[in-house]
């Protein structure tokens, strides 16, 4: 059945422009058209908006111009179509980030619980990853990771290469390009390095720090993902060297691995990640 059938009776348009008197009727309808495209299964005609909101066809035509020109509404090629644009996705994956640390916490605590390690939350936002929540070691010795906030170090990191290894290469490049700081002698300073590496991220399921970002830290990261299988952070357990023999890295992995799989599932990712295979 097509989705625009079930998505129920036109709403009155009645109940649109009665409204509270501090309202702006302009941003009122264009958000009424963005609510309604979703209703019908993501697009529709302007004929179809016009009837399904009770605006004119001329009043559809401009606000829906405008919604394109900000990116929250796309034209299909061909098809006389209209349908929620990139802009949409954007701002669905900020306001998850805000909620992501809620929904990470006990994750961050489990794996803290299990390994004693320094445990991370971090999420890519512009070109930085960004620490959004920190679990400190149980350990009396422990790594320095620094505070939670921005880091420039992408493709040093365990959480930014888990990250990075699913974008599209033109977007990786724009990210670490020109930024690629050496911050030890094992740092990967090559983008042809780099995307060698982050293939072998996809291949595993998860990433590996292996004091590329500070010296005597071993960090092992993993990415979470949304419905649409869209990255939207990344958990890693840190350990200092002299701690991470074959056996403690595995258990890190496993566990990072396992949290962010269920935390994915949580978000409704489609079960599509690669398992994960040995160091």
């Amino acid at each position: 059945m097509d989705a625009k059938v079930l998505a129920g009776p036109a709403q009155a348009p009645a109940a649109r422009t009665g409204g509270d008197r501090h309202s702006i009727q302009s941003v009122d309808r264009a958000l009424y058209l963005l609510e309604t495209i979703a209703e019908m299964g993501g697009e529709a005609t302007l004929t179809e908006l016009s009837t399904r909101t009770g605006l004119n066809i001329s009043t559809c035509h401009h606000l829906l111009a405008t919604l394109i020109q900000r990116g929250f509404v796309s034209r299909i090629p061909g098809r006389r179509l209209y349908a929620l644009g990139a802009r949409i996705l954007y701002l669905g994956h900020a306001c998850l980030q805000v909620d992501l640390p809620r929904r990470a916490q006990s994750f961050v605590e489990s794996i803290s619980r299990a390994t004693g390690e320094t445990v991370h939350l971090a999420a890519l936002q512009g070109d930085n990853v960004v620490t959004l929540l920190m679990r400190e070691a149980r350990h009396a010795v422990r790594v320095d990771t620094g505070t939670v906030g921005k880091s420039d170090a992408a493709h040093a990191t365990a959480t930014g290469k888990a990250m990075l290894a699913w974008l599209p290469e033109d977007e990786i490049r724009r990210i670490v390009t020109g930024d690629m700081k050496r911050f030890t002698d094992k740092t990967i300073v090559d983008f042809p390095a780099l995307i060698e590496e982050l293939r072998l991220v996809r291949r595993k399921g998860f990433a590996m720090d292996r004091e590329e970002f500070q010296p005597g830290v071993i960090c092992v990261g993993a990415a979470i993902r949304d419905h649409a299988g869209a990255v939207v952070g990344a958990i890693s357990a840190s350990a200092p060297s002299m701690r991470a023999n074959e056996e403690h890295i595995a258990l890190m992995r496993d566990q990072v691995v396992a949290a962010t799989r269920a935390l994915s599932a949580e978000l409704g990712e489609p079960q599509s990640q690669p398992q994960a295979v040995a160091i």
